[in-house]
């Protein structure tokens, strides 16, 4: 098949710019093939390259002595003692759900599953941050069934625990559904797998599944903005198949036990061309590949086509070549492909070749460390913190409200999709807080959440990226657990608009300062920008994915609330209203300024819950909502109905951040109050669970006819 000629609308059909496809000339000094135009375009995109973000990841907190791996493998690496490592990650899959929901989702699970194996991790908990448009916009119901369908699909059929998430529905996603996947695995920590290739004229081997033309061009269509020509993109979407990635995974842990893996990488955005060029790089080598090698299931594929697929459970590794035969009969015993398609050179180039003539020869380097890098201009966002007036309403009418809108009610139609229980170590699944799993065969125990508030980070992008930590710091110090690090899924609009790129600096800027002031370093994440369509930006959604551990001497604070319980509310109010729940949900209005986050603060009350574990029986962080939600929450499940004892506004529905609330004894009560004394933080009685009805003041609800609002809202907002 002849190659088409090299145009100016086929250059600007790869996403390359004008400027970017001037440099492509100054460094071949010649037009390049089209094969090699693909491969620019897929390494230079914003999906592979981060041209737009890598002067402000730079930025961000990454070390630790609690850090093995940070950012720039495939996964986090974090130690949690006793010569274990927890492996984690979370990535975004957010245009391909948009398009083509139930494999978009799929793939996603299963590209962040091999991130975390491929680094020689078994995975133990998966998690999932999903966005979507207003309930009521035409596209919406079907793609919360597609991708919650996909989610369940793959990683149910996998085997890997769903144990948490977020769901959110708002106006700016109707164009725009964003899928964050996020995976956590463990390994030893002395058997953690690298990408550098290592040595001149190793092999370089093909494994998994074959290639075909799905997701062709995958990785270029996550880095432009959507319009009116979506449907055309489709064929870019990958079409996933788990149960072949089960069998890759424990091929590939199998052959980890051998010796013969020099270094690995998974094929995900970009496949063969993104996987063979970052292993290169890493390793200061070239890579020779000979296509005619590799499997495929499709009939004359071309050179460009294999190079650009996004085919599904596929990796590419540096062989000892002694280890050969030992290798192959592991993926022979799996019934996966184990093909030798070309080998590592010492010239930094990338040399394509198929059925004896070269289709690409280019200088590697220049596609991956110095791809281009960009200072884009950007505008700090101007904060709003008038609000016209403070609002009153009926504590249980706002209650009501916020409990029959989908994004306060429960999410069980949601999680019940999900295994949370396969492989038998979840202690704590999703709908009560952070996810908990035993740690096997030891006393530990890991747990993980994840969180944002897009409406605070829109408002005020530094507090709301200080925030978005904050929240997820709070979610494991509830739990009882030591937060360790953070992974984070940067999902913005378009970086060329001065006013996207300031909200996605201010949030960089709020989430790097929670990171250091916590001790939560970010050790890997993902940005996803563009996600645009037609000029209209997403809320920026900078997901914050986190890990903690409790020790093997440490129980979680896993506990329910009982009758007769005191509840104490831990840290200060002042009744911040600004982009609250109650302004969004009863009165329509997005005003006022995000909650100010005071990081010392934050720390205090977080290590005062950790250490008081003991006394309390129950505990939930306060975020949307307020304290009415949390004092809900944590009523209904526990069955049992809670009576507070004041009734204004500000003080039920406040979001003031940094805050806990606690069911305990009420002997207990006075043990943490005197202790809560000695630590210098604020504490108080607000109430006490009992009956079974929801009382504010004079305001009262039958707990049951709230709970069956709650649990069924979803279902009928969906189903």
């Amino acid at each position: 098949m002849q190659d088409p000629a090299i145009t100016p609308e086929l250059i600007e059909s790869h996403g390359i710019k004008p400027d970017e496809y001037a440099e492509i000339l100054r460094i071949l000094n010649r037009e390049p093939t089209f094969t090699e135009l693909g491969i620019f375009s897929a390494m230079w995109n914003e999906h592979c390259s981060y041209k737009s973000s890598k002067k402000w990841l730079r930025t961000l907190p990454t070390e630790g002595p609690q850090v093995i791996c940070g950012p720039g493998e495939n996964a986090g690496v974090v130690d949690i003692g006793d010569g274990q490592a927890v492996v984690f990650k979370m990535e975004s899959h957010n245009h391909p759900s948009y398009i083509e929901p139930y494999q978009g989702a799929a793939t996603g699970v299963g590209g962040i599953l091999r991130d975390v194996f491929t680094m020689g991790a078994r995975p133990i908990a998966a998690m999932n941050a999903l966005s979507f448009g207003e309930k009521d916009h035409p596209k919406t119901r079907q793609l919360v069934h597609g991708v919650v369908e996909g989610v369940g699909g793959y990683g149910n059929c996998f085997g890997v625990p769903t144990v948490g998430g977020e769901v959110r529905f708002h106006p700016a996603y109707n164009g725009n559904c964003l899928v964050n996947a996020f995976a956590a695995g463990l390994a030893d920590a002395d058997k953690i797998f690298y990408s550098a290739a290592s040595g001149v004229g190793r092999p370089v081997v093909y494994l998994g599944a074959k290639t075909g033309r799905d997701g062709v061009g995958g990785a270029t269509m996550a880095s432009a903005e959507f319009d009116e020509t979506i449907e055309e993109k489709r064929p870019t979407v990958q079409v996933g198949d788990p149960f072949t990635e089960k069998r890759l995974m424990e091929a590939c842990l199998e052959l980890m036990q051998t010796g013969a893996v020099i270094s690995i990488q998974d094929m995900g955005a970009a496949g063969l061309t993104c996987s063979a060029v970052e292993m290169g790089d890493k390793g200061n080598l070239g890579v020779r590949l000979d296509l005619e090698n590799v499997p495929v299931r499709e009939e004359h594929m071309t050179a460009y086509e294999m190079m650009l697929s996004e085919s599904q459970e596929r990796m590419l590794m540096v062989l000892d070549p002694s280890k050969e035969a030992e290798a192959k009969a592991v993926f022979d015993k799996w019934d996966l492909d184990f093909a030798i398609v070309g080998e590592t050179i010492a010239e930094d180039r990338f040399l394509i070749v198929h059925n004896g003539e070269v289709k690409a020869d280019l200088p590697l380097k220049a596609l991956s460390g110095n791809a281009p890098e960009y200072d884009r201009p950007w505008e700090p966002t101007e904060v709003n913190a008038e609000m016209d007036d403070v609002p009153q309403v009926d504590p249980i009418d706002g209650l009501t409200a916020l409990l029959s809108s989908p994004n306060y009610c429960s999410r069980q139609w949601v999680y019940q999709q999900y295994d949370s229980q396969v492989m038998a170590d979840t202690l704590q699944g999703p709908g009560l807080g952070a996810g908990i799993i035993r740690v096997h065969g030891t006393g530990k125990q890991l747990a993980f959440t994840s969180d944002v508030t897009p409406r605070y980070v829109r408002a005020n992008p530094e507090e709301g990226g200080k925030q978005a930590v904050a929240e997820a710091w709070r979610n494991l110090c509830a739990v009882g657990a030591k937060p360790l690090a953070t992974t984070d899924n940067l999902n913005f609009g378009n970086p060329e608009k001065p006013e996207i790129m300031g909200q996605f600096v201010g949030a960089l800027r709020g989430i790097g300062a929670a990171c250091a002031a916590l001790d939560m370093p970010i050790v890997s994440g993902n940005v996803s920008l563009y996600n645009e369509t037609d000029g209209q930006g997403i809320l920026p959604t900078p997901t914050i994915g986190a890990v903690g551990l409790i020790a093997a001497d440490e129980e979680p604070i896993a506990g329910i609330a009982r009758e007769g319980h005191v509840a104490l509310l831990v840290g200060e109010t002042t009744g911040h209203l600004g982009q609250s729940a109650l302004l969004a949900e009863v009165f329509n209005r997005e005003d006022g300024d995000a909650p100010a986050v005071d990081l010392e603060a934050e720390r205090k009350t977080g290590e005062f819950i950790r250490a008081n574990r003991d006394l309390i029986r129950a505990c939930t962080d306060l975020s949307d909502g307020g304290l009415m939600m949390a004092a809900f929450e944590m009523a209904e499940a526990a069955g049992v109905g809670v009576t507070l004892d004041d009734d204004s506004t500000p003080a039920l529905f406040g979001e003031d951040q940094a805050r806990y609330l606690i069911a305990c004894n009420f002997d207990a009560a006075e043990a943490l109050m005197s202790a809560a004394a000695q630590a210098g933080v604020a504490i108080q009685s607000v109430g006490r669970f009992t009956g079974d009805q929801v009382k504010a003041g004079s305001a009262s609800a039958s707990l049951a006819d709230l709970a069956e609002l709650y649990r069924g809202s979803f279902a009928r907002h969906f189903a």
